[in-house]
């Protein structure tokens, strides 16, 4: 299998088991403040996975693409956390 595949996959994986356990964390709080300050900690692992995860996939197939279509990746992957992260 290919390794990018392999990082990128193993990466997502990661992050849904940070999910997972976010969310008992929650349940075993019980109360909506604790629960508020668990979720604003996942703010931060979405958009470093996204990042992360497009990094990897870009390496992957750098040698495939120009120049020109990487800049433009980079550019649509920069407006999706500046529409996500913008208050």
């Amino acid at each position: 299998m290919d390794k990018f595949v392999t990082s990128m996959a193993s990466l997502r994986i990661i992050s849904g088991c940070i999910e997972i356990l976010a969310a008992i964390i929650m349940l075993r709080l019980g109360q909506v403040d604790k629960a508020l300050v668990v979720n604003s900690m996942l703010a931060f692992v979405g958009p470093l996975v996204l990042i992360t995860t497009t990094t990897i996939g870009l390496m992957g197939i750098a040698d495939k693409l120009s120049w020109d279509k990487i800049v433009w990746i980079g550019c649509g992957v920069f407006c999706l956390l500046f529409g996500i992260l913008k208050k």
